[in-house]
């Protein structure tokens, strides 16, 4: 838990990308795969912290927003984005995310 915290906090302080934030990133894009390429991202937040061991009735604040932060961030870049393979199905400001599972991870 306090290592996320601490991710968390990394990711939303300004500094360049990190592993915090790429570790993140591969989160997500589990959690999507897991649900079938596309969901809201609420569901994608649950995803995560479920696996992560937490209480889906109470994500932590700091979680969700660098969870948030993590999957915009990759998406604006487009190298990133390629890597990843996010995408925002009903376009940008849509809170419906997904990726595309041929996407070459970053190592």
């Amino acid at each position: 838990m306090q290592k996320m915290l601490e991710i968390a906090s990394d990711t939303r302080s300004g500094k360049k990308p990190g592993r915090g934030n790429q570790t993140l990133a591969k989160r997500v894009r589990e959690a999507l795969l897991l649900l079938g390429g596309e969901a809201h991202r609420a569901m994608v937040i649950e995803q995560v912290a479920r696996n992560l061991g937490h209480d889906v009735r109470q994500i932590p604040e700091d979680l969700q927003a660098a969870l948030i932060h993590s999957f915009e961030e990759n998406w604006r870049d487009e190298r990133r984005r390629a890597a990843f393979g996010f995408h925002l199905p009903f376009g940008e400001g849509s809170h419906r995310w997904g990726v595309r599972p041929e996407a070459a991870l970053l190592h």
